[in-house]
């Protein structure tokens, strides 16, 4: 069947999905995608295991490719020309949320990034941005289960739930004032990692070798449009884990904001379409 063109407009959400026919999509969510709407649609209690959900009426208006004169291997690319992209009346049912994006070339992850989190480490306010980072093996959907490595068992892999920042056009030498301008759009990333390959026991501080392995980078279920969220350093960011709260604080807490960062970041360096910067975690 052929998308509807009778309404015709640029996507504020993305979602990347698996239809109940099968085939995967670009979609723009129809109903709430909160954490506690996804629990009730599954049917779970807050202690349940959210790695397969049934997620029941969620329905997705396909996003298409609204530049005819592209081939298939280029319109992949047009993800990140929201303007080429175009959300149509065609509803596909949702079997399964996967990573907005299906490729990141490199995570810029960024540590010790809330104040509150410096004090509560008892660790001084860092100068500048601290970088590591983690490869594209590290993407997984984000309810899909996270593989732990034997070497890093015994109860050591732990959560950081950050605000993630999805690069769209490439760019270089970025000035902060205008580093917004480069955001295709934000989402939200766990940055795993095994403590004890972090700390001082095995890996004497290897950050990047700790949180680098394949799955520890969850990512999504929604991308939303950098014209939702003019100012993303006021948004509230909150964990829980098995119903526990965890994490509850603000990105306005960060220490360097996404601008400064991208600016930071981008230092002589390209970063290209599709890059994720994870932008630190905040106090537990």
């Amino acid at each position: 069947m052929r998308p509807s063109s009778s309404s015709l407009r640029s996507w504020t959400r993305l979602i990347r999905f698996l239809g109940k026919d099968g085939k995967i999509y670009h979609g723009e969510p129809q109903g709430a995608l909160t954490w506690p709407h996804l629990k009730a649609r599954a049917g779970h209690g807050d202690g349940a295991n959210l790695n397969h959900p049934d997620l029941a009426d969620l329905k997705a208006k396909v996003i298409v490719n609204s530049s005819p004169s592209k081939d298939q291997a280029s319109a992949a690319l047009d993800i990140f020309t929201p303007e080429s992209w175009t959300v149509t009346d065609q509803v596909v049912p949702v079997a399964r949320l996967l990573s907005p994006l299906a490729h990141v070339p490199t995570f810029r992850c960024i540590g010790l990034n809330y104040a509150k989190h410096a004090e509560e480490t008892k660790m001084p306010i860092p100068k500048f941005p601290i970088l590591f980072m983690k490869p594209s093996m590290a993407l997984q959907d984000p309810f899909a289960n996270v593989v732990i490595p034997s070497i890093a068992e015994n109860n050591q892999a732990d959560f950081e739930n950050e605000l993630a920042v999805v690069i769209g056009k490439r760019c270089k030498n970025v000035k902060e004032e205008d580093a917004l301008d480069y955001v295709l759009g934000y989402t939200v990333g766990n940055d795993i990692s095994a403590r004890k390959w972090q700390g001082a026991t095995l890996g004497s501080g290897q950050w990047c070798f700790s949180k680098s392995f394949d799955t520890f980078a969850p990512l999504g279920p929604c991308l939303v449009s950098r014209d939702v969220i003019p100012n993303p350093n006021n948004l509230r960011i909150r964990t829980t884990l098995n119903g526990k709260p965890m994490q509850d604080s603000n990105t306005s807490d960060m220490i360097f904001n996404v601008p400064r960062l991208i600016a930071f970041l981008s230092q002589s360096t390209t970063l290209m379409p599709g890059d994720v910067i994870l932008s630190g975690t905040a106090e537990d």
